[in-house]
């Protein structure tokens, strides 16, 4: 349907600019299909909707964009695909991966440019922009503090560049923010607090050198996808987990640090497909929970300190397609297990007697996290997955030691 890419994002960006326009004078519009990120690079000739607001002039937005697009092209060193040899004149719609929806620029994308430079304040004065795709340049530095101004950002995505320092907090300031991808850089330090207090869809914070512990406002987050994998995060899962929004889809919160138990909220997403942990030091027995999570696709456990029994609380799972429980300390199998132990899921590197590729009896001897107490709510048996919020709920509010986190404020 559309010739090229390019023509792919203004489209998009039309159907955004007729939604929030409708919105605006009461009228009601249905629109098909779903948006996407990660659109290459294209020209932004082709002017997509009618965006004039009273209060600013056209030529004023314009100008402003102008100023903004040149100061940042000067702290460009490097453009080896000369995409930026366009950016000449004032007409910036013309500029290469810039889009517009008349009379302000409505989104950048320059994903996979391999340009070098830093991210300049000016990028501020495009308020009208709705994404910025930067991924898979060499951008360095820190992500400007005026990105606060940047209020109808709703995609931001600087993956896999040069950038570092300590979370950029200015990302949780832009209101209409609902996409954030920094993964593949260099950020470290602490997680704050405010990042899931945020009305954030998708959280990518992977492959950089975060540390320290997850915030428990964790539970206060409404995103379908939270990716912190390949840090240096330490502690426990925070008990608020169970307690996040229930489109959850996916957790990946691979190769940490990770200490303590998996909590019981696991099993209360009946949405979540991806569920991976593997590469930490997590203890203890699974919770019968898990049995709950009827959509769950992959299941990754592995290589972590987990013991017990593995039993049909896992391998009932009906749409399981990747279970990995290997190199962990796991002592038997149940029936159902026994036969999936037969068709390629891995359980290598556990404790299982009469089993092929387990560790050396010396090792199962000392149980690790043996006197760990999981938190474990009594449950019915068999499990009544329809019942699962309501027992949790209740515990939580029974515990001295946390309450019910809200929208607004941080859960301790």
């Amino acid at each position: 349907m559309f010739p090229n890419k390019a023509c792919l994002l203004a489209f998009l960006l039309l159907l955004r600019s007729t939604i929030h326009l409708t919105a605006a004078i009461g009228v009601s519009v249905g629109v098909g299909g779903g948006f996407g990120v990660g659109v290459g690079i294209g020209n932004g000739n082709g002017n997509v909707g009618n965006g004039n607001t009273p209060s600013e002039p056209p030529s004023s937005k314009l100008e402003s964009a102008y100023k903004a697009l040149q100061a940042w092209k000067s702290a460009i060193s490097d453009d080896p695909l000369k995409l930026l040899d366009s950016w000449v004149g004032p007409n910036v719609c013309s500029y290469k991966g810039v889009f517009c929806s008349p009379p302000q620029v409505a989104g950048i994308d320059l994903n996979h440019a391999n340009l070098q430079g830093t991210l300049v304040k000016e990028l501020s004065l495009l308020v009208d922009m709705s994404l910025l795709h930067l991924n898979s340049n060499r951008f360095s530095g820190t992500v400007p503090d005026t990105f606060k101004d940047l209020v109808s950002l709703e995609e931001l995505d600087l993956s896999n560049n040069h950038l570092s320092g300590p979370f950029p907090i200015v990302t949780l300031y832009m209101p209409s923010l609902l996409y954030l991808d920094l993964r593949f850089n260099s950020f470290s330090g602490q997680l704050p607090d405010e990042l899931f207090n945020r009305k954030l869809d998708a959280i990518f914070l992977n492959n950089n050198q975060f540390q320290g512990e997850i915030p428990q406002s964790l539970g206060n987050s409404p995103a379908s996808v939270i990716n912190l994998a390949n840090n240096k995060l330490s502690g426990n899962i925070p008990t608020s987990f169970g307690l996040m929004g229930n489109k959850l889809k996916e957790v990946l919160f691979l190769n940490n640090q990770l200490t303590g138990c998996i909590p019981e909220g696991v099993g209360l997403f009946d949405e979540l497909e991806v569920f991976d942990v593997s590469f930490n030091s997590l203890m203890g027995h699974l919770p019968d929970t898990i049995s709950c999570l009827q959509d769950i696709e992959v299941l990754n456990l592995g290589h972590n300190k987990l013991s017990g029994e593995l039993s049909d609380v896992i391998c009932s799972l009906t749409s399981l397609v990747n279970l990995t429980v290997a190199y962990n300390f796991f002592s038997g199998l149940s029936q159902q297990c026994s036969r999936l132990f037969n068709i390629g899921f891995d359980f290598s590197g556990n404790c299982i007697p009469g089993r092929d590729m387990q560790r050396p009896q010396p090792e199962c001897s000392v149980i690790p996290g043996g006197t760990l107490n999981c938190l474990r709510i009594p449950t019915p048996r068999p499990l009544v997955c329809a019942s699962l919020p309501r027992i949790i709920f209740s515990n939580n509010m029974q515990s001295s030691s946390h309450h019910t986190p809200s929208s607004s404020s941080s859960y301790p």
